[in-house]
């Protein structure tokens, strides 16, 4: 294979997929410089005594306010599930909502609550379009409720706006009208029932009792998320719950809006600004212990779910409801993980950003050598940025990963205490620590972590937490004037200039980390296959269940293999897309280590990962790759265990069979390798076929007449009066899992049916040889629900299948494969999504077409 040298594309599509996150960074500075603006007349000091001087009785309500929230939550869920009509048990839809709010509360949809949502739903056996149903459900539910909340609210307690933002509004009172009558169309449109097609999306929408269901779940919601703040604010801020909901409603869509995960920053400044902008920071207090309580708690306790039930498992004691939850960990643990060591990181670095409590460090004094705790400062918040960038190595499953993180964490805790005895942070970090321990089995990749890439949404996480950190700093130690003998000053009570050597050891760190990246050996793509290597794969193939893997045996497709060289995985180049035939063959775990190292070979080279006609069974590999999945059609396998030709459903095919034995017909299997006579007697009857035809040899998922492959199959030859009259190469499977045909060329003059006659003689050899299954092949686009929420591709795809037999016999070949009453099974397209899908579609069909002019000829 030669690589090919076409370009990466424009500039603009290179950036186009970092435009959001860098806005929500770009919102998020200028949060953190207007809320420091706001503060600027107070000192760290003071807001620290604000945050310690919130009751704990109102903590105690907070918390039990939020586990109330978090119940109410399961609601969303549980009206979207109603809506697709997939039941689901109640502990699952409790499981599906807690986590998936549990991690976008903290980071963000895109980071955290649609893909652990989409591992559990497809889990649990929802179709990738029940899926995009329900996460639109989910959405409307919670602007359904925020429009009928928020016009009520605006309108009966207006809340004037400061004249300082020069907004056009002077208070939110026009707003609650605006909202309601978005809400009255909404529910007209329900109820009268009819779809709605705005730009070609056909939409239907949820009844009327269910949309007015979706009102009562998420105004229960926002009256909750706003009790628990209200509960946290200080005892002598004069203003009523119903004022004070106008201003977290506004707050809520404003973080909404801004994209930044968890709305960092532009939550907090829309509630000071609008409160209390005269002493803002009474209210901070209550602010961070609501960030605390209502987002870290419920990710803190997700956690301990996890690592309980990994403890319950090794002790085989798992029983009752911790086992029927539990079957679904693996799929989200390392996410979960990877969250709680990047909230880990997060507490690290701020942490050693801000000063050190005085009453702690005058402790510490007595007994603990200074060095010790300016190197616990400094390796702490050095540690800190390492758990950020390490969390995606967790997330991506690597071994690595698993084990420096343990050497971190622990490396971690000893910091906590010796750099100002923070025992906070210290318990976090252990709970983490204890959580991952058990969690060995699910981090098996051995892949480097300095070739895992980061994604946009990745690297303006760490950039978010990294802006946040030097804000912070500069913010606690505004007052300090800078000098550079602050480099050289060490003492128990110098905070700042421990600040400013720990902001050099992040910096130090996350350049030479990026260095590292930037400086590390690109690896090659795999060359055309040696022929040792052609006779390895087609060995592993041969073992492999599925007949699919032995077409390897065209030796048009290069070959990458495991590093203990018990699977393979083929796949071809056609422009930026790098197409895989099938799943990666070999044991689960080898495939699935397999595509990783494809997708980081492909990330490495610059080109697109395609993964082509892969199964259900594996596809939450290729969700956690980050791949868009397509359904591409469905496959017809024949079961053999009962097969025969007796019986009213196989009267045409019996009495086809019976007509060409009287005319002669016969079927022989030719075992490899074949004759050189034979090969050229097939070779003219393939030539032949072609010309009658007016075609060329596709390649690539289709066999073609390579004299080689064809010479090292098994043929099946159905002849007549010694004159071969049609053939079909023989795919057998390992354990007799399957039969199948790849190359089937019948020549002129042959009776009609011969075909059929072949597969039906074949399946009934197959039944006797004890074979489970027959594969008659993939039937493009059958299947593919063209649904009004269905992705774009699903419904083009429908229209291409019904109205496209000009270009293609798509519903005759349907048609033609059912008569042997198959089973039918989907098939996947795994490849990235958005505006790249149009050039891998096209990419694809030129490889399968054996080239451009075969994708534009016949």
């Amino acid at each position: 294979m030669t690589r090919s040298d076409e370009g990466n594309g424009s500039w603009l599509a290179r950036l186009r997929p970092w435009l959001g996150p860098l806005v929500a960074v770009v919102v998020f500075a200028a949060a953190i410089v207007l809320l420091r603006q706001e503060l600027k007349h107070h000192s760290w000091r003071q807001i620290m005594r604000e945050v310690g001087a919130v009751p704990p009785q109102r903590i105690a309500l907070a918390i039990g306010l939020t586990a109330l929230n978090y119940v109410v939550l399961s609601g969303y869920d549980a009206l979207a599930v109603r809506y697709v009509k997939h039941p689901l048990r109640p502990t699952q839809i409790l499981l599906g909502s807690f986590v998936g709010y549990a991690m976008s509360h903290n980071l963000g949809w895109m980071l955290g609550g649609t893909t652990s949502r989409y591992r559990l739903y497809s889990t649990w056996g929802f179709s990738a379009v029940e899926i995009i149903k329900l996460f639109a459900i989910l959405g409307l539910t919670f602007w359904s409720g925020y429009c009928f909340l928020a016009g009520v609210v605006f309108l009966l307690d207006p809340l004037p706006m400061p004249p300082q933002l020069h907004l056009p509004l002077a208070s939110t009172f026009w707003l609650g009208p605006i909202l309601l009558g978005m809400l009255a169309v909404y529910l007209v449109a329900c109820a009268i029932g009819r779809p709605i097609v705005i730009r070609g999306w056909r939409i239907e929408l949820p009844a009327l009792t269910l949309a007015l269901g979706q009102i009562a779940v998420a105004t229960c919601d926002l009256l909750l998320a706003s009790a628990v703040m209200y509960v946290l604010l200080p005892a002598g801020m004069a203003i009523s719950y119903w004022r004070f909901a106008n201003v977290v409603l506004l707050a809520l869509a404003s973080a909404i809006i801004s994209h930044v995960p968890g709305g960092v920053g532009v939550l907090e400044l829309v509630v000071v600004k609008l409160v209390a902008p005269d002493d803002p920071a009474a209210l901070v207090g209550g602010l961070l212990a609501f960030r605390v309580i209502y987002y870290l708690l419920p990710l803190m306790t997700a956690l301990g779910l996890l690592g309980g039930h990994e403890l319950i498992v090794h002790r085989e004691q798992a029983h009752g409801l911790v086992t029927r939850l539990g079957q679904f960990f693996p799929h989200i643990a390392p996410r979960l993980l990877a969250f709680a060591c990047f909230i880990a990181g997060v507490v690290l670095l701020l942490s050693g950003v801000t000063p050190g409590e005085d009453s702690r460090l005058d402790w510490l004094e007595r007994f603990l050598p200074l060095g010790v705790l300016e190197a616990s400062h400094f390796l702490g918040s050095v540690v800190g940025v390492v758990l950020l960038l390490l969390a995606r190595g967790l997330q991506r499953r690597l071994d690595s990963a698993y084990w420096l993180a343990i050497v971190l964490l622990a490396a971690g805790i000893a910091a906590s205490l010796l750099k100002g005895f923070d025992f906070e942070e210290a318990v976090y970090l252990a709970l983490m620590l204890a959580a991952l321990l058990p969690c060995r089995r699910h981090f098996y990749r051995k892949s480097s972590l300095l070739s895992e890439r980061f994604s946009p949404q990745w690297t303006v996480a760490v950039l978010l937490v990294l802006v946040c950190a030097l804000g912070l700093a500069l913010f606690a130690f505004e007052r300090v004037e800078y000098s550079n003998e602050l480099w050289w000053k060490f003492a128990f009570t110098a905070s700042a200039p421990r600040t400013l050597r720990a902001l050099a050891g992040v910096g130090i760190a996350v350049f030479s980390i990026a260095l590292a990246r930037l400086l590390r050996a690109k690896p090659k793509p795999p060359a055309a296959p040696t022929p040792a290597e052609m006779v390895e794969a087609t060995q592993l193939a041969r073992r492999s269940p599925r007949t699919y893997a032995q077409l390897v045996g065209l030796g048009d497709k290069s070959l990458l293999f495991s590093e203990d060289r018990q699977g393979f995985l083929m796949f071809a180049e056609e422009g930026r897309s790098w197409v895989v035939l099938g799943d990666p063959v070999g044991p689960d775990e080898v495939a699935e280590e397999l595509a990783w190292e494809f997708r980081e070979l492909c990330d490495a080279g610059g080109r697109w990962p395609v993964f082509y006609q892969v199964e259900t069974e594996r596809l939450p590999v290729y969700i956690e790759l980050g791949l868009s999945i397509l359904k591409l059609g469905e496959e017809a396998r024949v079961p053999l265990a009962g097969f025969s030709l007796e019986g009213r459903e196989r009267k045409s095919l019996r009495h086809t069979c019976t007509r060409l034995e009287r005319e002669g017909c016969t079927l022989e299997v030719v075992e490899p390798p074949l004759a050189e006579p034979l090969l050229n007697e097939l070779a003219a009857i393939s030539d032949d076929w072609l010309r009658r035809k007016n075609t060329r040899e596709k390649g690539f998922s289709l066999g073609f007449f390579e004299r080689g492959y064809v010479r090292q199959s098994a043929v099946a030859l159905v002849r007549q009066s010694d004159r071969v009259v049609a053939f079909a190469n023989v795919l057998r499977g390992g354990d007799k899992e399957e039969l199948s045909v790849d190359l089937m060329r019948f020549a002129d003059g042959a009776p009609g049916g011969a075909i059929d006659y072949l597969f039906a003689q074949l399946m009934l050899r197959g039944h006797e040889e004890s074979y489970r299954w027959f594969n008659l092949g993939v039937a493009p686009l059958a299947g593919v629900e063209g649904h009004s929420l269905a992705p774009a591709w699903n419904r083009f795809a429908e229209i291409v299948y019904r109205h496209g037999e000009h270009f293609y016999n798509f519903q005759g070949l349907r048609d033609y494969k059912d008569k042997f009453d198959p089973v039918w099974t989907p098939k996947f397209l795994a490849c990235p999504g958005g505006l790249r899908l149009p050039m891998i579609l096209t990419n694809l069909a030129t490889l399968i077409s054996g080239g451009p002019k075969g994708l534009v000829g016949k």
